[in-house]
C-alpha cells in the first residue's frame, strides 16, 4: 500500500500554521498609541500617569536594556463588531526561544487597576465577550525591556548582565497594539488539530491509532475552505469530533496536571525585576481562574507573595479570592526555594517556619509538601527538617538532570513522599500537550522499569515572566482529559496527588543520602563573597539573637527588637534563593547581594551592641564582647 504518511503531515502541519492560525482574529482595528520613556528604575503608576507621551507607531524600536517604557493606548470597538468577543493583542517585538528572560508588560485600566499581563505566549487582553459595539478603551502599558541574557545559547560573554554595563541601544521593535475579534470557532479548531497533530506524531508508526488520526485529519482538512476558514471551521470541527471523542483505555496512565509558573527570585535578571515579573504572571493565573473552573494554580514562595501584597494590592486581593476558591494552591511552606546545600540547618528551618507562618496567617492553609523543582541537589537532613515542620512529601525535577551517574529510581528520600515532576520548570516551562503528557508516562518510555508505573505530577505553565498558564493550554487539557492514545490529564491540588500516589504506590524505593546534581557542580565555589556574606549573617544572626534574649530577660526596659530581627532573617533568607547564594546568577544581581550582606552586618552589629550595652556592657561591639556560649534559660 503506498504511505502517504510524508505528505499528509506536512499538509496539516501547512494548513494549521499558514491558514487556521491567522484566521483565529476575524477583524482587527489599530490603537492609536504614544510613549513614555521613564528615566533609569521603574516608577509608580502615578508616576507614569502624569508623565508627557509622545506618538508611537507600530515597527518602531524601543527600550534600551533593562529600561522601562510606558505605552498609553487608545481604541474604540467598531459598532460592527456588537455580539463579538473582542480582546486587545499586543506583540512588543518578542523574539528570543524561550518566553521568559525577554520583554514583557502589565497592562493597566487608566485608574491604575492591573488587568493583565502580555506575554510572547499570552498576547491578548480580554475586553467583551460579547460586546456592544462602540466601547472605548484606555490602557495604561508598563513594558520592561529585559534583555536576552542565553541568547544563542549564551555562546560569548555578555555586557547584558548589569545596568552598569549593557548599554542603552533598543532591544526590540514594536509590531503590533489591535482591537481584535477573536473568532471562537477557528480557535477551537486550532487547538483540536494542535492536539490530534501533537499526538499522531508522538504515537509509534505502526500504532493503528496513529493511521487512524492522520487520515482523520487529511479528510477533515479537505473541507476546509483555504480562503474562508471561518466559514468552513465548523464543518472541519464536525469532521474531527470522532476521533477526538474515543476514550482512553482503561489501564491507560494518568498524568496528574497543575498550573505553576517557576519564578526565580533572581536569576537573569535582578531582584526589582522579580517582583514585577510576580505580579505580571499573577494577574494572568487570577484572570484565567477566573475564566476555567476546573483550573488549580500551584505556587511556592511565600517572598514572591509578599511582593505583590505590598507592591499591587489589587493583584493580592484576586489571589485570596481564588485561594478561597480552591484554584490556587499555596505549595511548598518555605520563604524561598533555597539553595539545598548550602544554607546551615537553622537557615533551612526558618525557611520552612517563615514560609509556612506566612501561608497561615495569609490564608488560613498549612502547606503539606516542600516545593522545589529546580534547587541544585539537597542535602541529606532534608527528609528530616521537612517532616519536623509538618510536611509529608516532596516535589523536585532537577536531579533528573544528572550528567553521569542516572538517579536510579523515583527519589522518596527519608520519611517524606516524593515523586518525579517531570516539567521543566526553570528556562523553560512545558505546557500541557499530548507529546509532553506521553512524555510524562514512564509507561511509553524505552527505560521503563520492570514494576509498577508510579503517579506523575506534570506542572504546566510557561515561567520565569512567560506569563504562566494559558488558556490554550487549559483547552489541551480538556481534550487531553480521555483521549485514546494518551495518557488521561486530571488537573487537581498536588495535595491530592501525593494522597492518591502514596495509597497507589506503597512500596516507593527509599533513597537515603544527599541527592547531589552533577550537572551544576561549580556553584560550590562560584562567587565566592556570596556564600561568605550568607554563612557570616547566619552567624551574626544567631549571636545578635542570643544577645538580645538575653537582654530581654535580665535587662530592665529592653524590648526584643522581634520586628528588626525578623526582617533582616528574611534578607537573608530571600539570598538562599537557589539562584543567588550558589552563585548562578548575573553580575547585577551578586554586586546587590554583597551590598545587602553589608547592610544587614551593619546592623546586626547594632542590635547586638544595644543588647550588650543594656546588659551593662558599656556598649561593646562584636568584635570586642563574647556572645554567650549557650542560649538562655
Amino acid at each position: 500500500m503506498h504511505d502517504e504518511r510524508r505528505r499528509i503531515e506536512e499538509r496539516v502541519e501547512r494548513a494549521h500554521n499558514q491558514r487556521i492560525k491567522p484566521a483565529i482574529y476575524a477583524a482587527t482595528a489599530p490603537f492609536t498609541v504614544e510613549a513614555w520613556q521613564a528615566p533609569g528604575e521603574p516608577v509608580s503608576f502615578d508616576e507614569a500617569a502624569a508623565a508627557p507621551y509622545a506618538p508611537f507607531a507600530m515597527d518602531t524600536p524601543w527600550g534600551p536594556p533593562w529600561g522601562t517604557t510606558w505605552f498609553r493606548m487608545h481604541g474604540q470597538v467598531p459598532a460592527e463588531w456588537a455580539g463579538r468577543r473582542v480582546e486587545a493583542v499586543i506583540d512588543l517585538g518578542f523574539t528570543g526561544d524561550w518566553p521568559g528572560n525577554q520583554a514583557e508588560a502589565l497592562v493597566h485600566l487608566t485608574d491604575g487597576t492591573p488587568l493583565k499581563a502580555v506575554n510572547p505566549l499570552n498576547q491578548y487582553v480580554a475586553i467583551a465577550n460579547p460586546a456592544e459595539g462602540g466601547e472605548v478603551v484606555d490602557y495604561l502599558v508598563e513594558a520592561a525591556s529585559n534583555p536576552d541574557i542565553l541568547a544563542n545559547d549564551f555562546s560569548e560573554p555578555t555586557p547584558l548582565g548589569d545596568v552598569l554595563t549593557a548599554g542603552d541601544r533598543p532591544l526590540y521593535t514594536f509590531r503590533r497594539a489591535d482591537l481584535a475579534v477573536l473568532d471562537e470557532e477557528v480557535f477551537h479548531l486550532d487547538l483540536d488539530v494542535q492536539v490530534l497533530r501533537e499526538l499522531m506524531l508522538e504515537l509509534g508508526e505502526h500504532d493503528p491509532r496513529r493511521h487512524e488520526i492522520m487520515h482523520a485529519l487529511d479528510r477533515a482538512l479537505d473541507l476546509l475552505d483555504l480562503d474562508d476558514v471561518a466559514g468552513s471551521a465548523a464543518d472541519v470541527r464536525a469532521a474531527l469530533k470522532p476521533v477526538l471523542a474515543k476514550p482512553a483505555h482503561a489501564s491507560a496512565h494518568i498524568v496528574s496536571g497543575v498550573g505553576h509558573a517557576h519564578i526565580d527570585s533572581a536569576w537573569l535578571w535582578p531582584i526589582r525585576e522579580t517582583k514585577r515579573k510576580t505580579s505580571r504572571t499573577f494577574s494572568n493565573v487570577t484572570s484565567l481562574a477566573d475564566e476555567y473552573e476546573d483550573f488549580i494554580f500551584a505556587c511556592s514562595q511565600a517572598q514572591q507573595y509578599e511582593w505583590v501584597r505590598d507592591n499591587y494590592p489589587q493583584v493580592w486581593a484576586r489571589i485570596q479570592e481564588s485561594v478561597k476558591r480552591g484554584q490556587w494552591a499555596p505549595v511548598g511552606g518555605m520563604w524561598v526555594e533555597s539553595d539545598g546545600n548550602l544554607p546551615g540547618g537553622e537557615a533551612i528551618a526558618r525557611q520552612l517556619v517563615h514560609g509556612k507562618r506566612f501561608f497561615i496567617e495569609h490564608f488560613g492553609i498549612e502547606t503539606k509538601g516542600v516545593w522545589l523543582p529546580d534547587s541544585f541537589g539537597y542535602n541529606a537532613a532534608y527528609p528530616q527538617l521537612a517532616k519536623l515542620a509538618g510536611n509529608e512529601w516532596f516535589l523536585t525535577q532537577k536531579i533528573s538532570w544528572n550528567q553521569t551517574n542516572k538517579f536510579p529510581t523515583t527519589p522518596s528520600g527519608g520519611r517524606a513522599s516524593t515523586a518525579p515532576a517531570s516539567s521543566r520548570t526553570s528556562r523553560r516551562s512545558t505546557p500541557t500537550t499530548p507529546a509532553s503528557a506521553a512524555r510524562r508516562c514512564p509507561a511509553r518510555s524505552a527505560t521503563t522499569r520492570r514494576r509498577a508505573t508510579p503517579p506523575a505530577l506534570a506542572p504546566f505553565g510557561w515561567g520565569d515572566g512567560g506569563g504562566g498558564p494559558t488558556r490554550e493550554i487549559m483547552e489541551r487539557a480538556r481534550r487531553l482529559a480521555d483521549l485514546e492514545g494518551s495518557p488521561k490529564v486530571v488537573v487537581e491540588h498536588p495535595d491530592e496527588f501525593f494522597a492518591k500516589a502514596r495509597a497507589e504506590y506503597p512500596d516507593a524505593p527509599v533513597w537515603v543520602g544527599e541527592l547531589y546534581l552533577e550537572l551544576h557542580r561549580a556553584t560550590y565555589t562560584s562567587q565566592a563573597r556570596t556564600k561568605q556574606g550568607n554563612r557570616r549573617s547566619e552567624h551574626r544572626l544567631r549571636e545578635a539573637e542570643l544577645w538580645a534574649t538575653t537582654a530581654a530577660l535580665h535587662a530592665p526596659g529592653y524590648a526584643y527588637p522581634y520586628e528588626k530581627l525578623d526582617k533582616l532573617w528574611k534578607t537573608v533568607l530571600l539570598h538562599q534563593f537557589h539562584d543567588i547564594l550558589p552563585g548562578s546568577s548575573i553580575a547585577w544581581v551578586h554586586r546587590e547581594a554583597e551590598a545587602e550582606y553589608a547592610r544587614v552586618a551593619t546592623e546586626l552589629e547594632e542590635l547586638t551592641a544595644a543588647a550588650v550595652a543594656a546588659l551593662g556592657g558599656g556598649g561593646g561591639t562584636r568584635s570586642s564582647t563574647p556572645a554567650p556560649s549557650t542560649a538562655p534559660r
